[in-house]
């Protein structure tokens, strides 16, 4: 008998053919298997028996790094195989194959760089088929060396014999190179070259030590490094690269040394330590070596492993950890290649530790944080990206373009559903040529005919004008009903959901700005169902990054004197004047109905973060001032209907309880713990009067940790079922994967309209 298989998802540059080759020996099975477009193809012959223990194990022993989303079998005649062969890839047909991101290094490699009889011993390029790049590598499907961006070193005698040996780890470990054949590493100063090789990293090892900032092109991209225990060496980089205040991640040499300055549950350590290797944002001890100046007002630390041979190799020989920060300017993409990078580098970093491995396309590192006794991706790229979220795939593809902050595009095709990884906020001319190298790429390299073009709803976001470039037909999505979608779809939900999306800012078709919304959603309608009460913002925009402009607004909305006399101690007498001015003009006050907003707000009020440095800064704070133990009862917002039957979530006893809470610092703890606690009680208030029996949690507010603990938890014991993000960003970074969703229901017989649009 002889059966085919096709085996399809995540199953290149695993080792998945080596795996099939070995089964089929040991089965006494003859036949072959090579790489597609479509996935892994199999045809093995030999008895029954042996045939159903092949497709079993083919799929229950499959090696680590793969993620099968579908098997097919066919039952064939036997054609008279005489042995067991792997065949070269083909490459016709459309694609649906998944791309495979890249991996860190695996413990059998790390051995063989610390080895000194190893012939890779402190070689920064060692992969095998279970580990090193990938998706920042590769130009095309089928992933064969080729086809990716090594295609320029040709192996040597030793490397090819490993690449064509089945038994070997390293066959067909496309990347697979060594000293002798490989790409070489090469330090510059001023952009003069003054060492190669190994003695590049040696000196890259003295600059740190001598508090120097450095340029490092790893794996998607360069990271500037310096010593994260030198106050001097942390602000100077801090001023160079223009980043006052915003966080700034940390790369230690094992879990150890994080676990000396850090709390590490289990769960964060198996994070830290997996194949995505991310950064994890964890909670720092008290007494600790490193510089104050890494997070500072942070009780949280963002912390990661060394993931490339290099980085091992660097941290090894260091006696401090490391920031490990994105290689830009801020706001601007990460720099990939050697050229730019002394163009855009060179007023940063003393030194340059670069390669002459091409990297395809920038990608990030990955950042995730706990939540309750998981983590939650809230910057998905390295280790995830472009790794489908869902095996469902569109019938014709579909390219969705996110937001404006935080972007990450999507693909919908045939083979599932993919986000790309991490690009920003598309506020420079840099970050949008970024953006349309991913929004081209991408489906390019899935092997998709894009069809349609998804975006949101916004005009004036830079995501929606780039639309219409494509030439093809343009869906609008709106904003949170996207939030809502993604969230539905990463947990494969059906039926009504109450989605609770809460943001900063996001389009509304009222002409006011959303962002604290309830949308009752099922499988072939939607609609609006509640929000927090609305409140101007004097100087609209303006407001994002300054919290006393949000409090006016929230004091004016109420129309209270005694309101009013407090935020106005907010600000000196002249900016008072025009606040004051602009609050009486609509076109300069927009309303809204913003959550990041009324945070923001809130935290002014309190005394916690009168403006932000960066964005999302002052919710953090107002997040990290809360108690874990409370002493006071929160107060409790009361949820009336609107003219047209909506409910109204009313911030107002939140307001006023954190006017009287600015007296102290244990009073204004007080206040940010009970207005969390409010909050949650308002979602379960309106979850109760919608009567959706399943709620979901998305927006850039459910990073918020405190927010999503309390919340689940009331909605759990009130007896409703909660879904919130896991592997897509609960902020703007998953927007695309609902936008995908929403084409796809529109698509479906029935549609997917508003409720009170049916055609009676």
């Amino acid at each position: 008998m002889r059966k085919r298989l096709r085996i399809h998802g995540a199953v290149q540059g695993v080792g998945f053919r080596p795996h099939v080759y070995r089964l089929a020996h040991a089965l006494g099975l003859t036949g072959w298997t090579l790489n597609s477009s479509q996935g892994v193809w199999i045809e093995v012959e030999g008895s029954i028996g042996a045939l159903e223990e092949f497709t079993r194990r083919v799929v229950d022993e499959k090696p680590p790094q793969a993620r099968i989303y579908g098997v097919e079998t066919w039952n064939l005649a036997r054609v008279g195989f005489t042995g067991f062969e792997i065949r070269e890839s083909d490459g016709e047909g459309s694609a649906t194959a998944a791309v495979l991101p890249d991996i860190a290094t695996c413990a059998d490699c790390l051995s063989d760089i610390r080895d000194p009889a190893n012939r890779r011993y402190r070689y920064p390029f060692t992969n095998c088929t279970n580990c090193g790049p990938r998706y920042s590598i590769i130009l095309r499907l089928p992933y064969d060396r080729i086809n990716t961006t090594m295609a320029q070193f040709e192996m040597c005698p030793r490397c090819r014999a490993e690449y064509e040996d089945p038994l070997d780890r390293r066959f067909h470990a496309q990347p697979n190179c060594c000293v002798e054949c490989g790409p070489q590493l090469e330090l510059l100063r001023d952009g003069v070259s003054i060492a190669t090789g190994d003695t590049a990293l040696k000196g890259l090892i003295v600059a740190l030590n001598n508090g120097q900032i450095a340029a490092v092109k790893g794996l998607g991209g360069f990271h500037l490094m310096t010593n994260a225990t030198n106050d001097a060496a942390v602000m100077e980089l801090r001023k160079r690269k223009h980043r006052e205040g915003k966080p700034l991640a940390v790369m230690f040499r094992n879990l150890t040394a994080i676990q000396d300055v850090c709390e590490v549950a289990d769960y964060e350590a198996i994070a830290l330590t997996s194949a995505e290797c991310p950064i994890v944002l964890l909670r720092t001890r008290a007494e600790t070596a490193l510089s104050a100046h890494l997070a500072p007002g942070s009780p949280q630390m963002g912390c990661l492993l060394p993931y490339t041979p290099l980085h091992h190799l660097l941290m090894a020989a260091l006696p401090f950890p490391v920031v490990a920060t994105s290689g830009n300017l801020s706001d601007e993409p990460i720099a990939i290649h050697n050229e730019e990078a002394m163009v855009r580098l060179a007023c940063i970093a003393d030194v340059m530790l670069v390669h002459n491995r091409p990297i395809r396309r920038q990608v990030d590192d990955s950042l995730v944080r706990p939540m309750g006794t998981q983590t939650v991706v809230m910057r998905r790229a390295r280790g995830y990206a472009p790794l489908p979220i869902t095996p469902e795939g569109m019938e014709s593809a579909v390219l969705a373009l996110g937001a404006h902050q935080k972007v990450a595009i999507a693909v919908g095709w045939p083979g599932g559903r993919s986000l790309s990884q991490h690009i920003g906020d598309l506020d420079t001319p840099e970050s949008v040529a970024a953006f349309l190298r991913v929004a081209e790429g991408l489906p390019d390299l899935l092997g998709a005919t894009v069809e349609t073009v998804a975006c949101d709803a916004h005009p004036d976001y830079t995501s929606t004008q780039m639309a219409h470039r494509w030439n093809l037909p343009v869906v609008q999505v709106p904003h949170h009903l996207a939030h809502v979608l993604a969230c539905i779809t990463e947990n494969d939900l059906s039926g009504p959901v109450l989605g609770v999306a809460w943001d900063g800012t996001g389009y509304g078709e009222d002409g006011t700005i959303w962002g604290g919304e309830f949308l009752l959603v099922d499988d072939h309608r939607y609609r609006r169902v509640g929000h927090l009460r609305s409140f101007p913002l004097p100087g609209g925009d303006l407001a994002s990054r300054d919290g006393r402009r949000c409090a006016a607004g929230l004091a004016m909305a109420l129309d209270d004197a005694d309101a009013q006399n407090v935020t106005r101690d907010l600000f000196t007498e002249s900016d008072w004047r025009l606040v004051a001015a602009a609050a009486k003009r609509p076109a300069l006050a927009p309303r809204t109905t913003s959550a990041g907003r009324l945070f923001d707000g809130i935290a002014a009020l309190l005394g916690i973060a009168e403006t932000s440095r960066f964005e999302g800064e002052a919710a953090m704070r107002l997040e990290w001032a809360t108690l874990d133990e409370p002493k006071t009862a929160p107060p409790r917002l009361g949820v009336t209907t609107d003219a047209v039957g909506r409910l109204v979530v009313d911030w107002e006893p939140a307001v006023r309880a954190a006017i009287s809470g600015r007296l102290n610092e244990s009073s204004r703890r007080e206040g940010a713990t009970g207005f969390h606690a409010a909050l949650a009680g308002s979602i379960v208030e309106v979850a109760r009067r919608v009567d959706a029996g399943q709620v979901v949690l998305t927006g850039g507010c459910f990073q918020n940790r405190r927010l999503v603990a309390l919340t689940t938890e009331a909605l759990r014991a009130a007896g409703f079922r909660v879904a919130c993000h896991q592997q897509v960003p609960p902020n703007d970074g998953g927007i695309a994967l609902g936008q995908l969703e929403f084409v796809r229901r529109k698509r479906q017989p029935g549609g997917f309209i508003a409720f009170g649009t049916e055609t009676p």
